[in-house]
């Protein structure tokens, strides 16, 4: 049985002055998103994105159809990077860690119910438009949200979450879309905040 665990905030939250502006009100440049004070760089998401790019044409006959089928990937990365930190801040909060030997007993296990490590890895790029290089954090996400789930009990994430989203003070650069507080997401993304012990063949894009 798979079990899906999405947030939702009831009310938006406010945030603190804007970071992502320069004096003239335009967005800073080179920057994608602010998050807790710390810049996303608009450089380190392109790397992100050419990453899996990179992956899907390496994919042979599948390529184009796999780069079609990820039409919005820039923002598509933000929003996982997003996600991401707010788990970062919440499992901080809860004095929660992922160790490495966590994320490599969690690897096992998924790449045990795919088949293999390349399945798995494969399932991933077309499913969850992610990297091999990238599995590693999607894994990272994965340990500390069913500790936090074990911690405060499934479907009693919310408040942490409004906590985290709220200290994080998130701005993003509008032309990657709108950061929507009440959904915990990126506005015009398709990925659903976070999925726990999803099977990788039910892998949101994007996640």
């Amino acid at each position: 049985m798979h079990r899906r665990t999405a947030l939702s905030v009831s009310t938006a939250l406010l945030v603190a002055a804007p970071l992502l502006s320069a004096c003239s009100g335009e967005p800073r440049p080179g920057t994608a998103a602010v998050v807790g004070g710390e810049r996303i760089t608009t450089s380190s998401l392109q790397a992100q994105v050419n990453d899996v790019r990179a992956a899907q044409n390496r994919s042979g006959q599948a390529a184009a159809e796999l780069i079609a089928s990820t039409p919005h990937l820039e923002r598509q990365k933000l929003d996982a990077a997003l996600q991401s930190r707010i788990i970062d801040k919440m499992a901080d909060t809860a004095g929660l860690t992922a160790t490495q030997k966590d994320i490599e007993d969690e690897r096992r296990t998924r790449a045990a119910e795919s088949g293999g490590n390349q399945q798995f890895e494969a399932v991933l790029l077309h499913k969850g438009a992610m990297a091999p290089a990238q599995v590693d954090r999607f894994l990272r996400d994965q340990v500390l949200f069913a500790k936090l789930t074990a911690k405060y009990g499934a479907g009693k994430l919310e408040e942490p979450a409004r906590a985290a989203v709220k200290a994080l003070h998130i701005e993003v650069n509008p032309r990657y879309g709108a950061w929507d507080a009440k959904e915990i997401r990126l506005g015009g993304g398709e990925t659903p905040w976070i999925t726990q012990r999803t099977r990788p063949e039910q892998l949101p894009a994007g996640a």
